[in-house]
């Protein structure tokens, strides 16, 4: 029961994540560039985290700073730099290429995990985890049309935004084993990203737009609903399910994503995206609800 209670927290919090673009097209159109919309999406969620935790708990913020190279490694090696990189990759490639090589991040989890946490690839996990490529594939629809040659740094850049975004889970999984609540590691990832993102977005050129009600709607959006709770439920599911499965689990967010882009943009899913949400769903279910593995 409780194993199936941390998947729910993992596949509820990347499902949040999906509607990051929403909230970023909100932004976009209010004037603020990539890195901007970073800047405000992680120091809207420190704030707003930090005010919670303020009134429920102040114990929640006290961490040993020997332990702080974990939060180092979750708000700046992975969480500005997956943004940057991802961001980056989409200017020298396209939407498209850049979501394929961010999602290769499973294969990093899975590789990461099995060196560091010494967890099993075993043949259900490399089965979903290919279900889910090949479904990450029709969602961004290599399958349809469209022309997907690259440059080597353009792929480079977009791996790396695959490997920031697999460190996470990584980092997560060590400031969990030092006993620390996933409301503290995502408070601290939140505010070691704030003081990374701020200087390289030099938002202060653009504060003329804070007083609009869509920068305030854009802002609380993708850094409360889709930034401070995915990250809390997120971290807490990693708790109870292996660090791999998690990563493969968290690919529900193209689904979300794909489902408002449908229903917010009118875009037709009755094509090769439906082909690709099937398959990821199909990943999801085989990873969860299926009989537990025998594992030495």
């Amino acid at each position: 029961m409780q194993q199936k209670k941390s998947y729910l927290m993992v596949i509820i919090g990347s499902s949040l994540w999906g509607g990051i673009g929403v909230f970023k097209n909100i932004l976009g159109d209010v004037g603020f560039s990539p890195m901007e919309v970073v800047a405000i999406r992680v120091t809207t969620a420190a704030v707003a985290l930090g005010l919670y935790m303020l009134i429920k708990d102040r114990s929640l913020f006290r961490v040993k700073p020997r332990d702080c190279w974990c939060f180092v490694g979750t708000g700046i090696i992975s969480l500005v730099f997956f943004n940057w990189c991802y961001f980056t990759a989409i200017e020298m490639t396209s939407l498209a290429v850049a979501v394929i090589l961010m999602y290769t991040s499973p294969i990093f989890v899975m590789l990461f995990s099995a060196i560091l946490f010494k967890e099993k690839i075993t043949p259900r996990k490399v089965v979903a985890l290919i279900i889910v490529f090949v479904g990450c594939l029709f969602v961004a629809g290599v399958f349809s049309s469209g022309d997907y040659k690259i440059s080597f740094l353009g792929f480079i850049v977009g791996i790396g935004a695959g490997v920031g975004y697999a460190l996470y889970s990584i980092f997560g999984r060590y400031a969990l084993e030092k006993g620390y609540q996933s409301i503290t590691i995502s408070e601290y990832t939140f505010l070691f990203a704030t003081v990374s993102a701020l200087p390289l977005s030099q938002i202060w050129n653009n504060f003329s737009l804070m007083g609009q009600t869509d920068t305030w709607i854009g802002a609380l959006g993708i850094g409360v609903l889709c930034c401070v709770f995915p990250f809390i439920l997120y971290t807490q599911g990693l708790a109870g399910v292996e660090t791999s499965k998690a990563a493969i689990l968290a690919n529900m967010e193209p689904v979300v994503a794909t489902l408002l882009s449908c229903i917010l943009y009118h875009e037709s899913i009755l094509n090769t995206k439906g082909i690709g949400i099937l398959l990821i769903l199909a990943s999801v279910f085989l990873l969860s609800y299926t009989p537990k593995e025998k594992e030495a």
